[in-house]
């Protein structure tokens, strides 16, 4: 495919669709005070969990629910490390990335006698027509390229918006993300919301794993999630913790991953050269970008006891 302006918004959305998942789950954690540093080890089990039931039932729809049952169950183990046991969260995210790292390679090791590559699965291949939407020019172009994982993402904003910012459970979440001990003083179970709130960190973050190893690809590749859980926790940032400031961010970031695709197929550019591009975007919205921003008051603190 050359290069074109439709083309380059189709792989922009494609490459959006795991960052918008994972960072809607983030946004919980992050309002309930949780750093969520271990996204990328949620994403990583989440992609290895999906291919692994896929390769062994042929069923991508229970090769996508393992995602994300492994994702929340990574999710869980961050809760209890941090919560349960007080262990500093950057600590914890960081061991559980490069556990999970090592866990999934020796795995892939015993299952298929590999520690690049899975076996091709069965995986979630067919783009969604959608009605009267497909008959727009350029447009049905546009969207009849995508999967329903983009669909998926659209609605975990909503749900996401809907239910930090106008429900009384996101209203308790926020509370315990700003004050956690004057929370524990009304009476708000305060470790109950952080242990929910990473299991749905966890699930999100384990079915945009899924999407990387059932729907981009077919197959677990080692070390596949390639940094995406921390360049979750930027675009997060950038987005003021907001669902919908964080989806503006993960376009952004879609936008520079597809624009190195595109480069590389239209273009005589040195790969290496190109495939920079998403992570010097990162560098810069570190430098300028979230200079000023702040997140809940009370990340990384508990009630006191």
């Amino acid at each position: 495919m050359g290069f074109s302006v439709v083309s380059l918004i189709v792989s922009t959305l494609r490459m959006s669709i795991p960052l918008l998942i994972a960072g809607m789950g983030a946004v919980y954690a992050s309002r309930s005070g949780m750093m969520a540093m271990g996204v990328e080890s949620m994403m990583l089990f989440g992609a290895f969990g999906g291919v692994f039931t896929s390769y062994f039932t042929g069923n991508v729809l229970l090769g996508f629910l393992t995602g994300m049952v492994c994702g929340a169950a990574v999710g869980l183990l961050f809760g209890l490390l941090t919560v349960r046991f007080r262990l500093n969260q950057v600590i914890a995210g960081v061991g559980l990335n490069l556990f999970m790292g090592a866990i999934t390679t020796v795995l892939m090791e015993v299952v298929w006698k590999s520690s690049g590559n899975s076996p091709q699965v069965a995986s979630l291949t067919q783009a969604v027509r959608v009605p009267l939407l497909a008959d727009i020019p350029v447009v049905g172009t546009i969207f009849s390229s995508l999967s329903i994982n983009f669909y998926i993402a659209l609605v975990l904003l909503v749900i996401t918006q809907y239910v930090v910012f106008h429900t009384p459970f996101g209203l308790r979440l926020r509370m315990v993300g700003e004050n956690p001990t004057a929370a524990n003083t009304l009476g708000i179970p305060v470790r109950g919301y952080k242990y929910t709130a990473m299991l749905i960190c966890g699930g999100c973050a384990g079915l945009a794993g899924a999407y990387l190893s059932l729907d981009q690809l077919n197959m677990f590749v080692q070390e596949m999630t390639a940094g995406r859980g921390f360049i979750v926790l930027v675009m997060m940032a950038l987005g003021k913790y907001t669902p919908v400031g964080t989806v503006l961010a993960a376009l952004l970031f879609g936008f520079a991953d597809a624009l190195q695709i595109n480069l590389q197929q239209a273009f005589d550019v040195p790969s290496q050269l190109v495939q920079m591009m998403p992570y010097i975007v990162t560098i810069l919205v570190l430098t300028f970008g979230i200079k000023h921003v702040k997140g809940p008051a009370g990340t990384g603190k508990l009630p006191e006891e």
